[in-house]
């Protein structure tokens, strides 16, 4: 995409595209949704199915105000949500809170598609955000080096604390390769309820990654059968836009 000049002294934010899809994860699989996928992010996760938006110049420079007019333009009838990912949306956090405060205003439900690397930025955010996926990465997702993992995990758990506190309709996603170590995401799955109750989350989604190391059933069944004597409102789902083709 080709960048563009804005106004000396306008705030910027990186915009890699603007679409309407049908959502095809989570507890919300299914729903009409508008996509903003922010470009740039910190990590590269082994199994990432959106490679073209990791860098930053990937992205065209918008004023704020342009993307709220993008958005305004492009919003299609009986939406249900707007999602704002990436990339990795809490990089530029301080647009998403501009952006999130003006779907909500045209009576948007916000969501948020974030790794919760950063919990002081998903705390800035947090307040103008409906819905939150709090997503556990495994150790063989690739997402950092093994030394700063624990880190990664410590920021994964404050926002599913801060979530949880305010209240916020909050979900768990962990997605599982067929050399995911049960062992380990036994440990995710005492820790997630060590912070949370099982009436306080609204979801816990294991997705198989999509053909990267893909899981076979049976490691499907071991890892649900990890979270449903917890936790029965446990799902296994796929990425449900890839089967029938959409975004």
């Amino acid at each position: 995409m080709q960048q563009r000049n804005n106004m000396p002294g306008t705030i910027t934010t990186k915009v890699n595209e603007i679409f309407t899809s049908i959502e095809g994860e989570g507890i919300l699989f299914g729903t009409k949704t508008m996509f903003v996928r922010l470009a740039g992010c910190p990590f590269k996760c082994h199994w990432c199915d959106t490679p073209y938006a990791l860098p930053m110049d990937s992205g065209v420079d918008y004023s704020i105000e342009e993307v709220k007019r993008i958005i305004s333009k492009n919003l299609q009838p009986n939406t249900y949500k707007i999602n704002f990912t990436g990339g990795e949306p809490l990089v530029q956090y301080e647009a998403v809170i501009e952006l999130a405060k003006f779907a909500s205003q045209k009576g948007l439900r916000v969501y948020l598609e974030s790794s919760c690397y950063d919990a002081k930025r998903f705390a800035k955010v947090l307040p103008y955000i409906n819905i939150c996926k709090v997503e556990i990465k495994l150790r063989d997702s690739k997402i950092v080096d093994e030394n700063q993992y624990s880190n990664l995990l410590k920021n994964e758990h404050e926002c599913l604390r801060h979530a949880i506190n305010s209240n916020k309709t909050t979900y768990i996603k962990v997605v599982v390769t067929n050399s995911s170590n049960l062992i380990e995401f036994k440990d995710i799955v005492r820790e997630v309820f060590n912070v949370a109750q099982p009436s306080e989350l609204a979801g816990f989604i294991i997705q198989p990654s999509y053909t990267v190391d893909e899981p076979t059933l049976d490691v499907l069944f071991g890892f649900y059968d990890a979270v449903y004597p917890i936790y029965d409102q446990v799902r296994v789902i796929p990425q449900l836009h890839k089967i029938i083709g959409a975004r």
